[in-house]
């Protein structure tokens, strides 16, 4: 088993950012990622490898590897419900931090004393279990026979919609974040106890995502199309949008940063009574 470490180290500073910067324009080629996302991706890979080491750049890059695997997979079934989404497939800098800002975070500042290290581990497991258990149900469950549900009512809603849950998705949910919390125990990063505290984080994380979706995200309407969608300033159609419901700032890099933060505190929370 990989030892974990949480400390900075220079040498593993300049690897990871050399190894970062070659795997994120891997995924540039592949398009999943944008020219600006390339950028923000070695940055926080080659930080996150040059404070925790190889274990945590091997968690980091099976989040961003399942995720994007997932985003191709059946591309063209998803198409029509993808388009109302604010950005593509190509994942922008905006994306990456959203996603991978709250690990790298709790990395740095054990790395500089400021939170013991168990608790640390603890908060960058449970973010990425949060995105990771975020991005499989969404992609996931735009494949679902059934429309899902909106969270806050249960009301059958499009496929796509923000704040949308399935069984379908909330099942991939639980097995990407369990699959998350395992292996971080796995290469040593937390102990075999705390893996069901990350795995229900992540998943509660993730259903904070469909509730700020449901409530507050800025979602915008289409009038040609007649169409909720979080495009703007204007839909694929090339209709200008206008703000139909939610918080104009608020949109769904915010969304999956504050989820992110909610999976990790839950954890630390969880780990401060079961620990």
């Amino acid at each position: 088993m990989i030892e974990a470490v949480i400390q900075f180290s220079s040498t593993n500073l300049l690897l990871g950012v050399g190894l970062a910067a070659a795997i994120a324009g891997i995924a540039w080629r592949l398009k999943m990622l944008s020219a600006d996302g390339w950028l923000a991706a070695t940055l926080l890979g080659g930080t996150t490898f040059g404070v925790g080491g190889l274990p945590a750049a091997i968690l980091l890059i099976v989040f961003f590897a399942s995720s994007s695997l997932f985003s191709k997979a059946f591309a063209r079934r998803k198409n029509k419900v993808t388009a109302n989404f604010a950005k593509g497939g190509r994942r922008d800098s905006a994306q990456v931090v959203a996603n991978g800002g709250i690990a790298m975070v709790g990395l740095v500042v054990a790395a500089v004393g400021w939170v013991p290290e168990p608790i640390a581990w603890v908060v960058f497991s449970a973010s990425l279990a949060t995105v990771t258990a975020d991005t499989w149900a969404t992609e996931v469950g735009l494949l679902s026979s059934r429309q899902p549900f909106l969270i806050t009512t249960g009301k059958r809603v499009p496929r796509g919609s923000s704040g949308g849950v399935s069984l379908l998705g909330s099942f991939i949910a639980f097995t990407a974040s369990l699959c998350i919390a395992f292996l971080a125990w796995f290469l040593g990063i937390t102990a075999i106890a705390i893996v069901p505290l990350v795995a229900i984080a992540g998943l509660l994380g993730s259903f904070l995502d469909s509730l700020l979706g449901a409530t507050v995200q800025a979602i915008y309407y289409c009038p040609k199309c007649k169409k909720e969608t979080e495009r703007n300033p204007t839909h694929y159609c090339g209709t200008p949008t206008t703000l139909y419901r939610g918080l104009r700032w608020l949109d769904n890099d915010w969304v999956n940063f504050l989820s992110s933060a909610f999976g990790a505190l839950l954890a630390v929370g969880l780990f401060a009574i079961f620990m």
